[in-house]
């Protein structure tokens, strides 16, 4: 069985974003309506400059108790986020996920065009029954085994 592209695993292929003096406030909204970890925020004509997360709301905005209303998602957005193309493997982009620490791959195809965003949630169905099936598999050998 051929290996998932970030395409075909996104659950996120609707473009979610805000300019960059949207509140963090509104950010906040749209994500809540969305039920969307993320948004991407962007300056016409479709330039992305950057992302905010569940994580950025928490961790530069409440933390440090910023006024949601106040702050705009420029000042806690993280800017120029790594991006991902279309046909990556899942796996690759969990990979980077990882070793970069967060969760969230902005998916960009062919002319900077944002396709949507790769959650590590996204990851993790069919990747989860695979282990699953491993480690059955693992048990039954070591019952056969003795």
């Amino acid at each position: 069985m051929a290996e998932r592209t970030v395409f075909q695993s996104s659950s996120q292929k609707r473009v979610l974003s805000l300019g960059p003096q949207a509140s963090v406030r509104e950010a906040a909204g749209v994500m809540t309506r969305a039920n969307c970890g993320s948004v991407l925020i962007m300056e016409p004509p479709e330039a992305l400059l950057g992302i905010v997360t569940e994580r950025d709301l928490m961790t530069r905005v409440l933390a440090k108790g910023l006024d949601p209303e106040r702050t705009t998602v420029r000042e806690v957005m993280t800017p120029n986020p790594i991006c991902i193309g279309p046909e990556a493997k899942v796996s690759d982009a969990v990979v980077i996920m990882i070793e970069r620490g967060f969760r969230h791959l902005p998916i960009v195809g062919s002319g900077k065009k944002i396709m949507g965003v790769f959650s590590v949630r996204d990851a993790l169905p069919r990747e989860i029954g695979s282990a699953l099936s491993q480690a059955e598999f693992n048990e039954q050998v070591n019952d056969a085994l003795g």
